[in-house]
């Protein structure tokens, strides 16, 4: 989702894009707030957002382990989640700051902060960006106590972290330091901590037996000749990334970069290079990216209308706000299809591709994915011209037409957890043929913005 401080310019576009949009027929969209799944999907509990927290909303998530971690708008909350039938809340952390997007590394969480704050402190209030004392950036948690989470470090950068990414260093590296690819964007010449142009990402190195010392280490410009400004139709034009996903196994990286898609070269962790670079006049915002395992394919999401407007009509149709699929051959993004949801939603119904990660099934590209007040989508883009839908997950419009829905929808060990909005954590099995195989692979950690490879037993990373 946009960020809210800086997207009055946005709502126009996003009026004029609801205006346009036809309801579904009444006798598609579910009863409000009822779930809805296919036959093969299970609705296997809801956990609702501990008290701390639950007037604000959620966001992503990541895991480690036997837990799950949540972020919110207000802070972040821990689950248990050995046995998913009876996931339970461990603790919450209140540190309020847009999105608290978290990711996890060892007893490290990291939390990206992308609104202005009168301080570093979990104890802040909002404060506008055109103030020089105004602090936005990265949080740092120590986390080795899952009931008992400590602040131990801050980390200011250009613009904030709308989201951010966890890079392991190469070779012996890795043992002494983790990365983190910081995305921001939307400058404007009023911020003194984020002035035009702002073609950046700003890289902070964490040593990781000294995480008190992280610092900005590099602010490598990706764009030097500039990004897409001038695309009609474009949500905002490029000036910076909204995220990037990184395959540190092999060393690339996919960034969705606003109005452009790009590949990264990451051996040198500090000075990202691009290396291959497209635009989608169907685009209007390059949101999140998703590699296949073999790292032969990548998974563009288009966040049409902010994450706010209902695209998930006839009018709207099956190319906009949807995914993009691209093969990766000779180094180059080739574009071979669209999949967006088939299941109409309301006009009430905020709906778009959102953030997934693969199920790991050998020998299948099979996804899971979050759209909002879509739900969620169990997809397989095996045959990247021909994508399918195999499953899904979905509630109702909200009763009192507010919007919301599922942020992040992510397989791990066995079942899929979703961040809704509102409703807080819940927890999906699917019993399918074509996933089933994914039960036999286990991993200890997932943070679905530093992909690793899978195979049959297990995942591809060590610490």
């Amino acid at each position: 989702m946009l960020k809210p401080s800086r997207t009055l310019a946005v709502l126009g576009a996003a009026i004029a894009l609801a205006l346009t949009s036809t309801p579904a027929l009444s006798a598609d969209i579910p009863p409000a707030d009822t779930v809805v799944t296919s036959p093969n999907v299970t609705h296997v509990l809801n956990v609702p957002k501990p008290a701390p927290i639950a007037g604000t909303i959620n966001t992503d998530l990541a895991f480690q382990g036997d837990y799950a971690y949540v972020g919110n708008y207000g802070g972040f909350s821990i689950y248990d989640i050995r046995n998913p039938k009876k996931a339970k809340p461990v603790s919450s952390v209140v540190c309020p700051g847009g999105q608290m997007d978290v990711s996890v590394y060892g007893d490290l969480l990291f939390a990206a902060v992308d609104s202005s704050r009168s301080d570093d402190s979990c104890n802040s209030t909002g404060l506008p960006a055109n103030n020089k004392e105004a602090w936005e950036g990265v949080r740092i948690f120590d986390i080795s106590d899952k009931a008992a989470p400590r602040y131990i470090k801050s980390v200011e950068t250009n613009c904030g972290s709308h989201t951010l990414t966890l890079v392991p260093g190469r070779g012996h590296d890795r043992e002494k330091n983790v990365y983190v690819y910081v995305s921001s964007y939307s400058p404007n010449a009023s911020f003194p901590d984020c002035r035009p142009p702002h073609d950046l990402i700003s890289v902070i190195k964490v040593p990781l037996k000294n995480p008190t010392a992280a610092a900005v280490a590099a602010t490598p410009v990706v764009f030097p000749d500039g990004g897409n400004e001038t695309q009609p139709g474009l949500l905002l034009p490029t000036s910076g990334c909204h995220d990037i996903t990184v395959y540190a196994e092999k060393d690339i990286a996919a960034g969705a970069c606003m109005g452009d898609g790009v590949l990264f070269d990451i051996r040198d962790r500090l000075n990202p290079r691009i290396t291959a670079r497209v635009t989608d006049a169907n685009f209007a915002f390059w949101h999140s990216a998703t590699f296949s395992n073999d790292a032969r394919k990548v998974v563009f999401t288009d966040e049409l209308g902010g994450g706010g407007v209902a695209t998930c009509n006839e009018a709207i149709g099956p190319n906009r706000g949807a995914n993009a699929i691209y093969d990766i051959a000779r180094g180059e993004l080739v574009f071979k299809s669209y999949f967006k949801i088939s299941r109409h939603q309301a006009a009430s119904e905020n709906c778009v591709a959102h953030n997934g990660s693969l199920i790991p099934v050998k020998g299948r590209d099979i996804m899971v994915q979050a759209w909002y007040m879509g739900g969620v989508s169990i997809w397989d883009f095996t045959d990247s011209a021909n994508p399918r839908e195999i499953g899904y997950f979905e509630r109702g419009p909200r009763a009192d037409n507010s919007g919301g829905g599922v942020w992040s929808a992510y397989y791990y060990n066995g079942h899929i957890y979703a961040s809704d909005f509102h409703e807080g954590l819940d927890v999906i099995k699917v019993n399918d043929p074509l996933t089933n195989g994914a039960n036999r692979v286990h991993s200890d950690r997932l943070n679905t913005q530093t992909q690793e490879s899978y195979r049959d037993g297990g995942w591809g990373h060590r610490d």
